[in-house]
């Protein structure tokens, strides 16, 4: 279940907090990841193919912030 935590004054969620190796962002990428649900619903559906916008482009080092 996925919980919430602090990283130098900042809420982060952790949607696997049991694994290994975990994933968390915040806010500030969470708003980023519902922005744009449908290209990441489009992508996982076509295997990494597609993100709906026509163009075949994934986006990849397209983000404003480091990750």
């Amino acid at each position: 279940m996925p919980e919430i935590s602090e990283y130098k004054g900042n809420k982060l969620i952790c949607l696997n907090p049991g694994s290994k190796f975990t994933f968390s962002f915040g806010l500030s990428k969470a708003k980023m990841i519902l922005e744009n649900i449908d290209a990441i619903k489009k992508f996982v559906e076509t295997n990494g193919e597609s993100c709906g916008d026509g163009s075949g482009n994934t986006g990849e080092g397209s983000s404003s912030e480091p990750f």
